[in-house]
């Protein structure tokens, strides 16, 4: 039943421990515009130069997929992973992310290929295929994630729409945190990540988020070797008395806040007993693309919503 999460769980984790252990920098940024190229983009493996516009996208990143879309660049996208279920159209595949395949990936003669890790030895094996690759690893800030939405515009001529894009998203956040005015400040908030008790700290997009509304994370006060994403504990998410649990595993693992409800020990934990639980779709709750707007909406409601 779980394992869904626990595999994305493990990509997270993953995903934090690469990101501590870079050499270069996690957030991309553009190093030219203007839609003439070529252009340079400096992501995680470096300041890649993009010799001509792409026109077969590759991406094995499902925030990356929805960041190409967001900038008009779907067109040019002939191939996306297993996870990237959104939008709709993208050109789904049987490719991995997770367990990516250079061969079969080159078999859609990509002129660009976006990963979120490198796993496998696939920037390698690419890079001797002479396929440009970007690394886009998971964004800790909404500032990261909107350098990686403009570093992808620059790297496929699609730099104006990107920059709308960027600012849409910063409107709809910004619109989020002034309705909520200032309910949210000094609430306890647990983000679930799946009912392992894997939860997100400050030191993520979502944390970020939280922080916009003056929010405490109770994820920060805890021990763990990947410290971005700990796994509590039941005992610890109760003693914590989170005031909001945003839960991002509904999809995978059927969580509900019925199901929260008659966990043990839980009936007495505010979020439980005001019913301020953000049931959300675990994309939106887990990719650092546009729809982390929804994300703040969704939390911005409930805090609305709230019965103290």
């Amino acid at each position: 039943m779980f394992t869904r999460a626990r595999r994305y769980a493990a990509a997270l984790l993953a995903t934090a421990l690469i990101a501590g252990c870079a050499q270069t920098p996690s957030t991309p940024t553009t190093g030219s515009s203007g839609g003439a190229f070529p252009v340079t983009v400096k992501a995680s493996n470096g300041t890649v130069t993009i010799a001509a516009k792409p026109a077969r996208i590759v991406s094995l990143s499902p925030t990356a997929t929805e960041m190409l879309y967001a900038i008009g660049a779907g067109g040019e996208v002939k191939a996306v992973d297993d996870q990237s279920d959104f939008p709709a159209n993208a050109p789904r595949t049987k490719l991995s992310g997770f367990k990516p395949n250079a061969e079969a990936v080159a078999g859609y003669k990509p002129d660009l290929v976006l990963i979120q890790n490198d796993t496998n030895g696939l920037l390698a094996a690419l890079t001797r295929l002479k396929i440009t690759v970007l690394v886009l690893p998971s964004a800790t800030t909404l500032e990261a994630s909107y350098a990686q939405t403009l570093a992808l515009g620059t790297a496929t001529g699609h730099l104006p729409q990107a920059r709308q894009a960027v600012q849409a998203e910063k409107t709809k956040i910004a619109a989020a945190v002034s309705t909520a005015k200032d309910r949210g400040k000094g609430l306890k908030v647990y983000h679930e990540v799946d009912p392992t008790y894997f939860s997100a700290t400050s030191r993520t997009f979502a944390g970020d988020i939280y922080k916009l509304f003056g929010m405490v994370n109770i994820a920060d006060a805890a021990k763990a070797t990947a410290p971005d994403y700990p796994q509590l504990s039941a005992e610890f998410v109760v003693r914590s008395a989170p005031d909001v649990i945003v839960l991002a595993d509904t999809q995978c693992c059927a969580q509900s806040a019925a199901v929260v409800a008659k966990r043990p020990a839980f009936a007495n934990v505010p979020a439980v007993r005001t019913n301020t639980i953000v049931a959300i779709s675990d994309d939106i709750a887990s990719r650092w693309g546009p729809r982390a707007a929804d994300l703040a909406a969704a939390i911005s409601t409930a805090i609305v919503n709230r019965k103290a």
